[in-house]
């Protein structure tokens, strides 16, 4: 979907699909919804830290140089997140675009 241009620090929105495609590749997946959401279901294998945690977690939890893809439950908080990271340094920072609902009506795995 491109490049956010602008005197924000840069991320890309991208797909699910694309978001499978580098977690297949060895991605760092972040899931930053609240506990319950992510309790009721969540992509296996993901790393959670709420949004409101991942200015304070990311740096002491995510490599900097390895790509991080960025889920919520619709877009909106992972774009925040991204924001974050981004400003933090992070060059590799993607949001998915959709979210856990677009993951979900893919038929992408989900585990509990």
């Amino acid at each position: 979907m491109g490049w956010l241009h602008s005197s924000a620090p840069a991320f890309e929105t991208i797909s699910v699909d694309e978001a499978a495609r580098l977690r297949d590749a060895d991605a760092q997946i972040v899931d930053v919804r609240e506990t319950v959401e992510w309790r009721r279901g969540h992509i296996p294998g993901v790393l959670h830290i709420p949004v409101h945690a991942i200015g304070r977690r990311g740096p002491d939890e995510l490599d900097a140089d390895r790509p991080v893809v960025l889920m919520c439950a619709s877009g909106h908080r992972s774009t925040v997140a991204a924001r974050i990271l981004a400003k933090q340094g992070f060059s590799k920072v993607y949001d998915v675009h959709g979210g856990m609902i677009a993951w979900q009506r893919k038929g992408l795995p989900v585990e509990t």
